[in-house]
């Protein structure tokens, strides 16, 4: 953990606010790495069932969420899965989702070899959902030969769904946040800042207790990249602990303005995407000069409630999902609307959480991210919230739950 001042660091600073610079309704920020986010052609998988009639085997696509692209016979004993992304270039996060079943009352022992295009391999463990219970997969069932991936699975007439991840679609989500905020609607309201590119509602959750007139606003948001569940969870748990109505939570929000934005990316989500929207573009590269709809309606809502209220933006905190958990932070501190806060919230997460030891990297955004947006386009504290594909629910829940606590108490000091 390092607080970054030499001259440096505050000439780059200083730079990337002087090119904050006017884009019609909203404003962009130059980064200085650009990236190409106008929209890109995507391969539409095909919604099916697949049936193989001589082993009495079926998968299907059809639910949101799915992605399965081939399914067929290697011999007796063995089905090929085919996953395809949805275009390419795109990152090794290689997402699957399909319900499959036999036509036998009997369970059925079948392997499942996936199959994803030269170049790409597997990231996730399998996870099953039998009987409305998700679980992983025991990993005797679990065969690896070079980088092929086979699963030994137990199938009958009754459907399981078989996942990359655990299945939390934009109706999931919705649902979700609509039993959250039951009964507090005096002090969060649901609203919509705009629709995604093919029309899905994109929610915002706008919170805080009384007058919001220049309050300093916190923005949290997460799903920029579907399969990304796991920091899903922990911004879950983080909104819980935020909203649990205790006198830690009143007097923070008293005193904060919270915009939540809990699915970023529904059409990419319900798509079953590796990693981007349906326009086929990587929604945490956009921005900069707001390409896409999500990001550009996200940045319009956000700076029409800084304008209304004569606010400031002070922290933004992005939940995503990597190998293993992390923090990505950026460099510079000085002169940033928090620059002791980074260094205060990983002690006391340290100091709170039994045995924890925060991950860091730090470096200055180069590329039109999020963390570096809330830097260089409002002097705020940005940070990239990771957490790992296969950190267990118990432990996701308590680190959502004490870096809210923390950041609370931090704030109100």
């Amino acid at each position: 953990m390092q607080r970054t001042t030499s001259l440096k660091y505050f000439a780059i600073f200083f730079w990337s606010l002087i090119t904050f610079v006017s884009c019609g309704e909203v404003k962009k920020v130059v980064f200085k790495t650009p990236v190409d986010t106008t929209s890109k052609k995507i391969e539409l998988q095909v919604k099916q069932t697949y049936q193989i009639d001589d082993m009495g085997v079926y998968a299907s696509n059809e639910f949101d969420g799915a992605r399965l692209n081939g399914f067929e016979k290697l011999n007796d004993s063995t089905v090929i899965v085919k996953i395809t992304p949805e275009n390419s270039p795109i990152n090794n996060s290689a997402y699957y989702a399909f319900k499959t079943w036999s036509t036998t009352d009997s369970i059925t022992e079948m392997y499942y070899t996936f199959q994803y295009p030269i170049g790409y391999k597997n990231r996730y463990v399998p996870k099953i959902k039998r009987d409305n219970n998700w679980s992983i997969i025991d990993s005797s069932r679990i065969f690896l030969k070079d980088s092929i991936v086979t699963v030994k699975l137990k199938i009958s007439k009754k459907p399981i769904v078989v996942a990359a991840q655990e299945i939390h679609s934009s109706t999931d989500v919705k649902n979700w946040y609509s039993s959250l905020v039951k009964g507090k609607e005096s002090f969060i309201s649901v609203e919509s800042f705009g629709k995604s590119a093919l029309g899905k509602n994109l929610p915002v959750l706008n919170i805080g207790i009384g007058n919001p007139s220049q309050k300093d606003i916190i923005v949290l948001l997460t799903r920029q990249h579907p399969p990304e569940v796991t920091g899903y969870f922990a911004f879950k748990s983080f909104m819980k602990t935020l909203l649990d109505e205790s006198e830690l939570s009143k007097e923070f929000l008293s005193k904060y303005h919270i915009l939540a934005f809990p699915i970023m990316n529904p059409d990419g989500v319900d798509m079953g995407n590796w990693r981007h929207n349906s326009n086929g573009v990587d929604l945490n590269r956009d921005w900069s000069i707001y390409n896409q709809p999500e990001i550009k309606q996200a940045v319009t809502y956000i700076d029409k409630e800084l304008k209304k209220n004569n606010a400031k933006l002070i922290l933004g905190l992005d939940f995503h999902s990597t190998w293993h958990d992390i923090f990505y932070t950026n460099e510079i501190r000085e002169n940033t609307a928090l620059p002791n806060f980074i260094d205060d919230w990983f002690t006391a997460l340290e100091e709170n959480i039994p045995n924890y030891k925060v991950n860091e990297a730090s470096s200055n955004s180069t590329k039109p991210v999020s963390k570096g947006w809330m830097l260089y386009g409002h002097g705020a504290v940005g940070i990239t919230y990771e957490i790992g594909d296969a950190t267990p629910q118990k432990e996701i829940d308590l680190i959502g739950k004490v870096t809210a606590e923390q950041m609370m108490k931090i704030l109100l000091k």
